[in-house]
């Protein structure tokens, strides 16, 4: 049975350690540490009260407090308790710091999103990937964005490309949440993260932007490894989906992270888009919210007190880690495919359906967590049992699909598989 140390005490993580606390055959210690102990500590006892275990078995879970972004504590940390794997689980911030400090403890490395400096609203896998030949050099792997979108979404295109096309043309991820928790307006994710990705420049990639022909106006064309980055104001190009039991809904592109490393994995890809879904208010309060200066991430002083106002912001919302017993509806996350196969055209959409509350009464999370903290433990599930363990630093279309789609399955997130998709325009 192995050791892990996972760092973050949020919604995410608290999924996280529940699905470790099931499998405790994998997972025989495990460490909690956060800069609020407290939070660590209630995760704990939520486990403990619910009496996760299997055989008779059951993980040993400690507790402790953490800076992350203090490189000599977190080193400290790791040889003391001696894991297996450090699972990542807090702020997409600390990603490089914690990374340097399993170079320098000596062990592998796993997160559910790609590192994003705080002063800039900008995401991609450029930084990390610069740790490549410091992890192969080291014989250390690092999994990288192992959640459901980036993550899941990675394994369902390896998946489609294992088994159903010779070539993938076109590739368009669809993230709908059906859910309901009742407030005017709140984030069922971090709010900072949440509301500076939606806020950012919607963007697509193409392979050749000659044959593109956008919809609105393109505000950069970027190249980037085998094709182009086409960027378009935030929220600029809107479709509308009708989502197995979901129903129809607003759905908006935006930039994701999985695009950039999937436009350099997929064979024959051409196109690939990401869209997710909003409800009307939401989408007025965060345009409120804008007009006044709410979602600036540049410090300001206010009262001789310097403040960054969207984490201001962030601890007026509602924590998302709460929203668990008010959230009702569900979720659809998926992805469509079009390519081909022994010469023929292939259409394949797989996608999961979540229930907020069946997420809630397993776990006490709702599904958004649930659908992020359930493939985290699957990733270090496959890296622990010796299935995905090849060295350097990597995203998760690089490693076989099959054994992590079939603990989807088993974990509480199975899949479903149309062959004959409605398109999205």
């Amino acid at each position: 049975m192995a050791k892990v140390m996972l760092i973050g005490a949020g919604g995410v993580a608290g999924v996280a350690a529940a699905k470790m606390a099931q499998n405790p055959d994998v997972f025989g210690e495990l460490l909690i540490a956060s800069r609020t102990v407290a939070r660590c500590d209630a995760i704990k006892a939520d486990i403990e009260q619910r009496g996760f275990g299997k055989d008779g078995k059951k993980t040993v879970i400690t507790t402790a407090s953490l800076d992350a972004m203090d490189k000599a504590a977190t080193v400290a940390m790791i040889r003391a308790f001696k894991p297996d794997l450090v699972m990542n689980i807090a702020l997409p911030y600390q990603d490089l710091a914690i990374m340097d400090a399993c170079l320098e403890a000596g062990v592998s490395y796993l997160d559910t999103a790609n590192y994003e400096p705080p002063e800039d609203a900008h995401f991609e896998y450029s930084w990390q990937w610069a740790y490549r030949e410091k992890f192969e050099k080291a014989g250390l792997t690092a999994i990288l964005g192992c959640g459901f979108d980036p993550g899941v979404t990675q394994v369902f295109s390896a998946y489609a490309q294992k088994h159903y096309f010779d070539e993938i043309h076109t590739l368009d991820i669809l993230d709908c949440n059906g859910g309901d928790h009742g407030y005017p307006f709140a984030t069922n994710f971090n709010p900072e993260i949440n509301i500076r990705e939606v806020a950012a420049k919607g963007s697509y990639w193409v392979a050749d932007p000659a044959g593109d022909k956008p919809e609105v106006t393109v505000e950069n064309r970027k190249a980037f490894d085998k094709g182009w980055w086409v960027e378009t104001a935030p929220m600029a190009i809107k479709r509308v989906y009708n989502f197995d039991q979901v129903g129809e809904k607003d759905m908006y592109l935006l930039h994701h992270e999985e695009l950039e490393s999937l436009g350099c994995n997929l064979k024959g890809i051409k196109r690939i888009r990401f869209f997710m879904t909003f409800g009307q208010s939401y989408l007025t309060h965060l345009k409120c919210l804008e007009n006044v200066g709410m979602t600036r991430i540049d410090p300001i002083k206010f009262n001789g007190v310097e403040i960054v106002p969207i984490q201001f912001l962030r601890a007026l919302l509602p924590d998302p880690a709460s929203l668990g017993p008010r959230t009702k509806g569900k979720t659809n996350i998926g992805c469509i495919f079009e390519g081909v196969k022994d010469g023929k055209p292939v259409r394949y959409y797989v996608y999961n359906v979540c229930d907020h509350q069946e997420c809630y009464r397993e776990v006490g999370s709702q599904a958004i967590s649930y659908t992020t903290g359930v493939p985290a433990m699957i990733g270090a599930k496959m890296f622990l049992e010796g299935k995905w363990t090849e060295k350097g630093v990597h995203t998760c279309e690089e490693f076989d699909p099959d054994p992590f789609m079939a603990e989807l399955n088993v974990q509480g997130l199975p899949w479903q598989e149309n062959f004959d998709p409605v398109m999205v325009p």
